[in-house]
């Protein structure tokens, strides 16, 4: 039964300073909780996990919203949606086109990579005494392996990134009542970003290269695959999906462990440990705090009724904290065995990118807290970014 006390609102400084005294409450008085604008929120561990395998909630119903947010099919600029708003069989045919780049056997042969390029990121602040750890390390990693994976001149990503962060911003506006601006902002974002990769396109064409945007042009070629606007569309997903969350993986991750020295100290001493540490470190923080989808039929869930076209909300933060799959929930432990987590959704949308991610972020804070023993917070309110749905910082000063 629904309680007065008991609320969802993103919205809220205090949610989105820290939003799991929430989930708590809604977890323990209204798992099933319908919102005043009538979205459904779930978050039971149990009931998420439904929701995203669950073939009665699905990724079509947004078709109206993401019209109305961003422009219809017919309107000039408009794009197709990306396969992230698609249910099969055209998500099935836009995912097989891009999956096999982000294999965990292909990552893995990425790693030395990726190892390069965090020195090189380490070196340039080693004698400062100190770093913004997004600004120096988060941010540009994921985004210089995402632009070399695209094809994308690394140079061009500073002008690319308001347009990538608008666009994040903006889904938390599809379905919840926040600011006309935001929409627009992630509407001229989008846009934006198609027009910057419609211009690399014909380049790329005339010179094809080893690299994921010629991959997918060739696809393109053949005609029965790819349309040119799923092409743009799928590189904006790539993009933007390709650095947003691994970004908000390092930063949290690493504010989590300073704020626990036990743990921190326990992975100092037993380096092998990042493996298992990343993992908790998604459950305990997830970059992604929640997902929707919409009911394509009427649903008995936890006892209520969820009525046919439906938003559904599947709040991730929270079935990552529930107590009857993990013990402790909001204790951090970085030994933690059996860590189900849904940090990268589950089903048909499970996240892509996730052994690119999971790599990014062992080599990011494995090789930070070797290289700098005495790390500490050189702040004790980090700023959160305004996005609720991805969950990150703004900033985090730390010193060496």
């Amino acid at each position: 039964m629904a309680t007065a006390d008991v609320l969802f609102n993103p919205f809220l400084p205090e949610f989105h300073a820290d939003p799991y005294p929430a989930y708590r409450r809604l977890r323990e008085l209204d798992p099933v909780h319908q919102t005043p604008l009538g979205l459904w929120v779930l978050t039971r561990y149990d009931d998420v996990l439904m929701a995203l395998r669950d073939a009665r909630f699905g990724r079509e119903g947004f078709a109206p919203l993401l019209e109305a947010a961003y422009g219809s099919p017919g309107e000039a600029g408009t794009l197709p949606r990306s396969m992230l708003f698609q249910d099969p069989p055209d998500h099935t045919r836009l995912r097989s086109l891009v999956s096999k780049a982000f294999t965990p056997r292909v990552i893995e042969g990425m790693r030395p990579h990726i190892q390069e390029i965090v020195d090189r990121l380490l070196d340039r602040v080693e004698g400062k005494g100190g770093m913004d750890l997004i600004e120096d390390l988060a941010y540009p990693l994921p985004v210089t392996v995402i632009c070399e994976m695209l094809g994308v001149p690394v140079q061009d990503h500073p002008a690319i990134r308001q347009w990538s962060a608008d666009v994040a911003r903006s889904l938390d506006a599809l379905g919840l009542a926040a600011a006309a601006d935001v929409i627009e902002r992630g509407r001229a974002g989008r846009r934006a970003l198609g027009e910057y990769f419609r211009q690399l396109v014909p380049e790329r064409r005339r010179h094809p290269e080893n690299d994921l945007l010629s991959a997918l042009i060739a696809a393109e070629e053949q005609g029965d695959k790819l349309s040119e606007g799923e092409l743009i569309s799928t590189c904006i997903l790539l993009f933007i999906a390709g650095h947003e969350t691994t970004v908000n993986l390092i930063g949290n991750g690493l504010l989590a462990l300073l704020r626990h020295p036990d743990q921190l100290r326990l992975l100092r001493e037993e380096p092998a440990l990042i493996t298992s540490a990343v993992e908790e470190l998604l459950r305990y923080d997830s970059p992604v705090q929640r997902t929707a989808r919409v009911s394509s039929e009427r649903v008995e869930v936890g006892g209520r009724t969820i009525d046919t076209g439906a938003m559904v909300v599947a709040a991730i933060g929270a079935a990552n904290r529930d107590p009857v799959h993990f013990a402790d929930p909001d204790c951090l432990d970085i030994r933690r065995r059996d860590n189900r987590h849904l940090s990268f959704g589950f089903g048909i949308h499970f996240c892509l990118g996730a052994p690119l991610a999971r790599v990014e972020g062992q080599v990011a804070i494995g090789t930070l807290l070797r290289r700098h023993p005495r790390l500490a917070l050189a702040t004790a309110n980090p700023e959160w970014r305004e996005s609720s749905t991805l969950r990150g910082l703004k900033a985090l000063p730390l010193s060496f």
